[in-house]
């Protein structure tokens, strides 16, 4: 899941990079810049259990969700369809294939209590 996953958005990292510097600026590329300017918490430190670690990565998949269509609608207002059509068909279609995706592996867990004192049966 995970490598599919992260091998996937460092493409789409690559295509907004590349239409970044086509449109004359400047893309950020250091992991410390790039942590300075998200929008997406940082996990704490240690370790998280695996449904905590999916619920986090769904969290982010829907702020890159609904940064893209701001960011698409804006692009198709000022006629910069190049933009708009590389954020709906590279970046909003994957971020919404994968959350979906990491959304069917998230089960709600029932709390299971052990009870005080073990239940007899009939026949014991």
């Amino acid at each position: 899941l995970h490598d599919k996953h992260y091998s996937e958005q460092v493409e789409i990292v690559d295509t907004i990079a590349e239409r970044i510097q086509l449109l004359g600026g400047v893309a950020i590329a250091m992991a410390p810049d790039v942590a300075e300017t998200t929008q997406i918490e940082r996990p704490p430190r240690g370790r998280e259990e695996v449904p905590v670690v999916l619920s986090r990565l769904l969290d982010a998949h829907q702020i890159i969700i609904r940064e893209c269509r701001q960011i698409a609608d804006k692009a198709d207002k000022i006629g910069d369809h190049g933009t708009n059509d590389m954020v709906v068909s590279d970046v909003l279609r994957a971020n919404e294939l994968q959350a979906w995706f990491v959304n069917e592996h998230l089960v709600e867990t029932p709390l299971v209590h052990a009870s005080a004192e073990p239940t007899m049966n009939a026949a014991d």
